[in-house]
């Protein structure tokens, strides 16, 4: 709704009045400060400002200039700087820390690890808060986006597994990369381009980070030629050659080298020496 205040996201909002310690804001049922530290360096009475709203330590509804790692409605990737009796608060970019009930963590949450979870409003304290069981959350969204398979989409990882690494996926879906298909540095936390490569009956998402098909075989003869290149024309990698040495040189997989080299060979783009492959 317009002329509503909107807690937990940006609101634009008109410069009523200048006092020493910050401007006040219209509200549109109350006058909001916003305090002298988040006050532009320009600004005019009657002029509007772009602010995040929240409540402060003291249970304040209050402004800032500063702007979050995550809004309301948001999954975000978070590290624990406190634990106190109540829940545990995470970093989010504000002064005031953000709340993770006790009630909505899944497993123990340590200070200095990161985790991701969803941040909402919570409807019986009007405060913004976050739940790391995120499952909840996530099958709201289950019709928001459909997959197809081959297709490319963002993924954010945010826990090792026993297979792998989990991934939040368009923000709307939990996808893996399995270990045997992760031969590049992944860090929790940075979002990265991946490709579908199965979708499961349960909705979940097996993900790899080569395209798949012959859009994937194309991109891995392209690296090798461009290995070759770089080289001076021949590249001292063969089939005997051990997997953790493709994969240091080339960023693949043996079986992956493999198809790729025999598809060049067959293209009679590449010569196949004893120990080495050489252009054409």
């Amino acid at each position: 709704m317009e002329n509503e205040l909107k807690i937990g996201e940006y609101n634009r909002l008109r410069i009523v009045k200048e006092v020493p310690f910050g401007l006040y804001l219209d509200g549109y049922e109350d006058e909001i400060l916003l305090p002298l530290q988040y006050v532009p360096e320009s600004y005019e009475i009657d002029g509007f400002i772009d602010v995040f709203i929240y409540r402060d330590s003291e249970d304040r509804i209050i402004a800032t200039t500063l702007k979050p790692l995550a809004t309301i409605n948001q999954f975000a990737f978070l590290e624990v700087k406190q634990v106190t009796p109540i829940g545990v608060f995470l970093e989010w970019g504000l002064m005031k820390d953000l709340l993770v009930p006790f009630g909505q963590q899944w497993e123990k949450m340590s200070v200095g690890k990161s985790y991701l979870v969803y941040v909402y409003l919570d409807p019986q304290t009007d405060r913004i808060v976050a739940s790391a069981r995120i499952d909840k959350f996530l099958s709201l969204l289950d019709d928001v986006e459909e997959f197809t398979i081959g297709q490319k989409v963002q993924a954010l990882p945010f826990e090792y597994t026993h297979l792998g690494i989990k991934c939040l996926v368009n923000n709307c879906k939990l996808g893996q990369l399995f270990k045997n298909e992760i031969f590049t540095n992944v860090k929790l936390g940075e979002a990265m381009d991946v490709y579908i490569d199965n979708i499961r009956e349960d909705g979940k998402l097996d993900l790899r980070i080569e395209p798949i098909g012959i859009q994937r075989m194309d991109s891995q003869r392209e690296k090798i030629m461009e290995a070759i290149e770089q080289n001076g024309g021949t590249l001292n990698l063969h089939d005997k050659s051990p997997a953790e040495e493709i994969y240091e040189q080339l960023g693949m997989s043996k079986k992956d080298f493999k198809k790729a080299v025999g598809g060049l060979y067959k293209s009679k783009l590449i010569i196949l020496g004893d120990n080495c492959i050489i252009k054409s």
